[in-house]
């Protein structure tokens, strides 16, 4: 899950970085990938428990 949601994340964040350019995309896609990935992992802990 985490994973699923680093990839979401990811995209979502250059998607919305893009707009600007390709190194405001590059890195608002990695604040989007830490953020789905934590996302995830507690989704998963949430469906675990």
């Amino acid at each position: 899950m985490g994973f699923l949601g680093a990839t979401i994340g990811g995209y979502a964040g250059w998607a919305l970085g893009a707009r600007i350019g390709v190194m405001t995309a590059f890195m608002v896609s990695m604040v989007g990938t830490g953020a789905g990935f934590y996302v995830g992992r507690r989704a998963a802990q949430r469906m675990l428990d």
